[in-house]
């Protein structure tokens, strides 16, 4: 996950909004009994579509920056819907603007296309055999981050809105994002990429939602949280240069596998004895580590890359300037040499729910699942580049369960596994959050 600065706003924290109450000044609303039977039917009325279209894209899944074929099905079934279809925003992706009957604001609804680079290990009669190749190796393809749901869900919030056309009061702007992954190495994508090439062309919402299947929550639960919920997300490089000499005579040469190991072990340091983690989280991970090629050669080179995440744009900073002092200190007591490379164009700021868009939608959800199935989480380390909507206006973003209710949802693979599985009647409640939240916001 995923890209560089959009100017100087992208890592700028909605602090005021937090404080303030947020940006949109809404009372806190009460659906009527017929209100939530309306959602219901609506929904139930799309959710054989909303299964089909999530079986065929699970079975087609294709990386990010590559989902050609998933934007023309998407944008072939906006069509068929009637709406105005905007296509290549972002490369591969897609909006669609449906005006309703009456006047009034205009709300952005946002899902992601793209799978992973994953090897599929369930036993689902669509489970996905395409091999492709990533990185020079071949590897599978598989949506194991669940967004083939988000598609399916989006889609069939589109359908249900249609529908009700004619007594919708305002616009509903439907955006489908490529590559939330990140995009390859030495390419463009993903929300930032979208915001550049006139995502918002076609209206440009007052408010934006987005959702997130997540294995670790049971179907039928909603997960929130006002304020910062998932982490800002940065990708770096780092090289140690030492001198390549036979292995038999390490003292003729610089070992930089040896100087990497001690690397790795001082940034480990940065988190755990320089910063203040009674503040906010952070975390610095080394995925990846690559160097030498012959058992009994030293080589002359050695590339790390990893990930750090943080909720604070000055202690993000900070980490990035102790991890240069760091990696460069310890390479220079050895005789090496250690350069580290940021990767600015895959860089995401936090996601920062508005205070007034969490505060309205908290009792929505309680109508809709019960307030025993709504849930308040805690900060998440992991990343969404839905993030940065948010910098441009208020926005919401939320979880919803698809581990089925007779298994322990903490147990489950997460997230990114061969073993990801998702149960499909989860998707309905996806939908019906969508529908109640837009329609909602739209008739205040």
């Amino acid at each position: 996950m995923h890209r560089s600065p959009l100017k100087n706003k992208t890592f700028r924290p909605v602090i005021k909004s937090l404080l303030t109450g947020g940006a949109l000044a809404l009372a806190a609303p009460m659906l009527a009994h017929a209100d939530v039977a309306s959602v219901d039917a609506a929904a139930k009325a799309v959710e054989p579509h909303v299964i089909e279209w999530r079986r065929h894209l699970h079975a087609n899944p294709e990386l990010s920056n590559r989902e050609v074929k998933t934007a023309e099905f998407i944008a072939k079934r906006l069509k068929a819907m009637g709406l105005e279809v905007r296509t290549g925003v972002g490369l591969t992706g897609v909006t669609a603007l449906l005006k309703g009957g009456k006047p009034g604001r205009t709300v952005g609804l946002r899902a992601d296309m793209d799978a992973l680079p994953v090897t599929e290990q369930t036993d689902v009669p669509f489970k996905s055999k395409v091999i492709t190749e990533f990185r020079g190796e071949k590897v599978g393809v598989m949506h194991a981050c669940g967004h083939d749901a988000h598609v399916a869900i989006l889609l069939g919030v589109a359908e249900a809105l249609v529908k009700m056309k004619e007594s919708l009061e305002g616009q509903v702007l439907f955006v489908f994002q490529p590559a939330e992954e990140g995009p390859p190495e030495g390419e463009r994508g993903g929300a930032l990429l979208m915001l550049e090439q006139g995502v918002f062309d076609l209206a440009k919402p007052d408010a934006m939602f987005g959702l997130h299947v997540m294995a670790s929550l049971n179907s039928g639960v909603i997960g929130y949280k006002p304020g910062p919920l998932m982490a800002g997300s940065d990708a770096f490089s780092l090289v140690v240069t030492g001198s390549q000499t036979h292995g038999s005579r390490p003292w003729a040469g610089v070992d930089p596998i040896t100087v990497s190991g001690q690397i790795i072990s001082g940034l480990q340091t940065i988190v755990s004895r320089q910063l203040d983690i009674t503040h906010l989280p952070a975390v610095i991970t080394v995925g990846a580590i690559k160097g030498g090629i012959r058992f009994n050669i030293i080589p002359d080179s050695v590339e790390m890359v990893g990930t750090i995440r943080t909720f604070d744009r000055d202690m993000r900073e900070d980490i990035i300037k102790r991890m240069q002092t760091t990696a460069s200190k310890i390479a220079e007591a050895s005789g090496a040499k250690a350069e580290l490379k940021m990767r600015s164009e895959v860089a995401v700021p936090p996601v920062i729910n508005d205070a007034a868009l969490t505060d309205r939608a908290l009792p929505l959800f309680e109508q809709l699942v019960g307030k025993d199935k709504v849930q308040l989480i805690g900060l998440q380390t992991v990343a969404d580049d839905f993030s940065q909507f948010g910098t441009q206006i208020p926005s919401l973003y939320f979880w919803v369960g698809i581990t089925p209710p007779d298994k322990d949802a903490s147990a489950v693979p997460f997230n990114h596994s061969p073993l990801f599985y998702l149960d499909e009647s989860g998707m309905l409640t996806g939908v019906r959050a969508m529908l109640s939240l837009t329609t909602d916001f739209l008739s205040q």
